[in-house]
């Protein structure tokens, strides 16, 4: 069927894309893949490329596009050629909402042009060790001081992506007690430099899947932000969080469906040169179902994922839209991921073959920006059951 959803200069801007990749990427995948992590200097290379500035405003050198379409064919060439860009996704997909919408004009002045040029790179940090999807329960703190420079940051956080490399990170932290008819009240965001005293990057987390992204252990042991670095209205944190959540499932539901698409041709090209019993595996019926059910999977999948790319550019695309995209695109790919990796036989479960990165780094997708089971919730709501 012929898609819609992107134009000329989407295609244009995937193959330089695609071009880049080949060239510069897939030669030292391999080593970063080892090593857990991409080169820092690499993000620069995206800034140069552009990658970062496309939904930043001219004002701050960015190509101000407000879409997500490119950040979309990114997904697509990436797990294309099964390859990643570490944890810059963060930078941009999560980071870049709160730094447009809640940014002082002087604040954006700061840190815009950095971003763009991936000389300062941005991570968030919202879960906590114990607290996971209950965010209003967090513990770290931060204090204004008596003299109402800068407030006083203590508390850690976990499943930071791009932790390591970052150089900004927006902090979520309470700067006041939950009210009993209120546990959300009191949490505040703010954009703490790295190099400040008392900030320190714990554990590089030793992660299933996604293993060139950085993700790591952050404390913070009486760090001074400046009131400068307070993002938005202080105590209005959790609704700032609330907004940003449809763009992040979004994201995630169409990276599923990406993956779930790249697996299939990774298993077709598979089958197609390995041979069993003296015939390619890709002659017997039984392949010939399994691939033939997924590609129709996935064309399920590319339709709901389509649809929901389009709903957000336009500003349409509701909390419960959201959610059911990325549960149904999720937990389908599990399944499309799971049914590829078969027809490779021993070889699906050997990181050299690229079928058995994409099915570890898939299973995240059900977990992080809200489980599953809280999609059900967020979709139940919206029925009113």
């Amino acid at each position: 069927m012929r898609r819609t959803v992107f134009t000329d200069d989407h295609e244009a801007f995937r193959k330089m894309i695609r071009e880049f990749i080949a060239a510069r990427v897939v030669p030292v995948h391999d080593e970063w893949f080892a090593a857990g992590q991409v080169p820092r200097d690499f993000y620069r290379e995206l800034g140069e490329l552009g990658v970062f500035g496309i939904e930043v405003p001219e004002e701050y050198g960015g190509a101000g596009i407000e879409s997500f379409k490119y950040s979309a064919v990114l997904y697509e060439e990436t797990t294309r050629a099964g390859i990643s860009f570490g944890g810059s996704s963060v930078h941009v997909t999560l980071c870049l909402p709160y730094l447009k919408a809640y940014a002082t004009p002087e604040q954006k002045n700061r840190w815009l042009p950095g971003f763009v040029a991936g000389t300062t790179m941005f991570a968030i940090a919202m879960t906590e060790p114990g607290t996971g999807s209950d965010l209003a329960g967090m513990r770290t703190t931060a204090r204004l001081s008596d003299d109402g420079t800068h407030y006083v940051l203590n508390g850690a956080k976990t499943f930071i992506t791009g932790g390591v490399h970052a150089d900004r990170v927006i902090v979520c932290a309470r700067t006041a007690p939950p009210r009993e008819d209120d546990r959300r009240h009191g949490i505040s965001l703010f954009v703490v430099d790295t190099t400040s005293p008392g900030y320190a990057v714990g554990r590089k987390l030793d992660k299933l899947g996604l293993r060139t992204s950085d993700t790591a252990e952050l404390s913070f042991a009486d760090v001074r932000v400046p009131v400068e670095d307070l993002l938005g209205e202080e105590h209005r944190g959790f609704s700032y969080l609330g907004q940003n959540l449809p763009r992040e499932r979004l994201a995630i539901a169409f990276n599923a469906y990406a993956q779930a698409d790249a697996a299939v041709r990774f298993a077709q090209e598979y089958t197609r040169d390995r041979s069993v019993f003296g015939k390619p595996v890709a002659s017997f019926q039984n392949t010939k179902f399994e691939l033939a059910a997924c590609r129709a999977e996935v064309d399920a999948m590319q339709a709901v994922a389509d649809r929901a790319l389009e709903a957000h550019d336009v500003d349409e695309l509701t909390a419960a839209d959201a959610a059911s995209a990325k549960l149904f695109c999720t937990e389908t790919a599990g399944r499309v991921i799971d049914r590829c990796l078969q027809p490779h036989g021993g070889y699906g479960y050997i990181n050299e073959y690229p079928i058995a990165r994409l099915y570890a780094d898939n299973r995240v997708n059900r977990i992080y920006g809200g489980t599953s089971e809280v999609m059900k919730m967020i979709i139940a709501k919206d029925m009113g059951v």
